[in-house]
């Protein structure tokens, strides 16, 4: 064998020995990344479910590791919250929620068992959205005019109206439709959106108010009726259906939002990596494009950001609450 042609192998195996150790350290590494969980606090299926899981599957390569989704339902989210507070404070433990568990819960419940401002630090926000009113396909109403009145004529203006959760802005919804409208409205609360929306794809229940993703699909099925939307602008999912506000139904303009976040006390860097890896995500046009068929107006916001959304959310609620006259149970 001529020199050059050992020369040519030596070196030929020294590049593929050097290949193999760096294909075996980044195996050590993957393997040893410890996987991160979003826990998400209503059952598979619903709106919030599928925002996480969507997340889950692109978060795993800004972030290197796998990303998975634990669905912990029950309670309107304060079973994942609570959870989440007990979680190890590393960033491998994550919270996707939106504003029932972290603005509502705390002020209609006595002991929620967390407190948003000091057991959870947000990490970022993804999106704004608004919640709906929809009629099951075996009503006859094709707007929300409509049903008012197949509802006074049906039985005396009385009715039941799902919500994903008691004592969940829903609720609050319908206590002021009722007197608006002067029906007789009894919120049936549900353990999240996907047993609702169940019972009103089989007529158990003739209307309910979640959040847009919740009814998207099935009124684009024709199965459910979207009839309005909070907010002063129509959704560009839904354009062709009204809002409250015009048909003049006001003080609903504070929109919910969507967010990310970590126990209390997780550093600081961790929570850049996380954050930045949520911005990579949202800033991909094909989960701009999911999100918004599924009824959010995406907007990435920083931490910061997201409390700043949060408290004022928080406050237009607790002025609303309070004048509903509700007690915290």
């Amino acid at each position: 064998m001529s020199p050059s042609r050992r020369t040519l192998i030596s070196r030929a195996l020294r590049t593929t020995a050097a290949l193999g150790a760096s294909l075996a350290l980044c195996s050590a590494f993957a393997q040893s990344a410890k996987p991160i969980r979003i826990m998400v606090g209503f059952p598979a299926g619903g709106g919030s479910d599928a925002i996480a899981r969507l997340l889950a599957a692109k978060l795993r390569t800004p972030l290197g590791t796998e990303v998975l989704v634990e669905n912990r339902p029950g309670a309107g989210g304060q079973i994942a919250a609570q959870a989440l507070k007990a979680a190890p404070a590393d960033g491998s433990v994550l919270f996707l929620s939106h504003d029932h568990t972290i603005s509502i819960l705390p002020l209609v419940v006595k002991n929620p068992g967390y407190a948003p401002e000091t057991d959870f630090v947000p990490v970022a926000g993804l999106a704004t959205f608004v919640n709906a009113f929809a009629v099951s396909g075996g009503t006859p109403a094709n707007s929300f005019a409509a049903y008012v009145d197949w509802v006074k004529a049906k039985n005396g203006g009385k009715d039941a109206v799902g919500i994903p959760a008691p004592a969940s802005t829903p609720e609050f919804l319908v206590k002021v439709i009722a007197d608006k409208y002067k029906l007789d409205l009894v919120s049936a609360p549900y353990r999240g959106s996907a047993p609702m929306v169940t019972d009103m794809l089989g007529n158990q229940i003739h209307a309910g108010v979640g959040s847009v993703q919740d009814f998207i699909e099935n009124h684009r099925a024709g199965k459910i009726r979207v009839v309005a939307v909070l907010g002063t602008q129509r959704q560009a999912a839904l354009p062709d259906v009204p809002t409250f506000d015009e048909i003049g139904l006001k003080g609903f303009e504070d929109l919910p939002y969507y967010g990310i976040y970590a126990p209390k006390g997780t550093p600081a860097a961790e929570l850049k990596r996380l954050a930045d890896g949520v911005a990579k995500v949202l800033a991909l046009p094909e989960v701009r494009t999911q999100l918004t068929e599924l009824g959010l107006t995406v907007e990435y916001m920083t931490g910061e950001q997201l409390a700043k959304r949060e408290h004022a959310y928080t406050k237009a609620w607790t002025q609303i609450i309070q004048t509903s006259g509700f007690k915290p149970q």
